[in-house]
């Protein structure tokens, strides 16, 4: 047996701004549920098999690098592109001890959660 990655759960304090952010980063729609969170679902354009993403709402803000992250992968082959699309959302760069010959930049979304867009598929 083996398991697939189903659901990506992020913690966030303000659910607007982020179901905002990463809506438009990845192409999904929103659903907001009554009970202050949010599901993010792929639409049907997007690869067979895409996570879902689960905006949970949490009353404390995120300390620290986070232990596990997203490495995404630019739709049309350009990373660059994606990158200033994403910082012109309200990504911003991040250091977390790179050393610049990565084949990827870190990001971190408005709430300062690290992810990486990769320069191509993961090796």
């Amino acid at each position: 047996m083996a398991l697939h990655v189903a659901q990506y759960t992020l913690d966030v304090t303000d659910l607007d701004l982020m179901a905002g952010f990463w809506s438009a980063a990845l192409g999904y729609r929103v659903e907001r549920g009554d009970d202050g969170n949010a599901k993010l679902h792929p639409t049907p354009d997007r690869p067979a098999g895409a996570p879902t993403v689960w905006l949970q709402a949490s009353g404390t803000p995120k300390r620290g690098k986070n232990r596990l992250h997203l490495d995404l992968v630019a739709d049309d082959g350009d990373p660059q592109a994606e990158v200033r699309r994403l910082l012109a959302l309200g990504a911003r760069c991040a250091d977390v001890g790179q050393s610049g010959d990565e084949g990827f930049v870190v990001l971190a979304d408005p709430e300062g959660n690290e992810f990486c867009v990769l320069d191509g598929p993961p090796r």
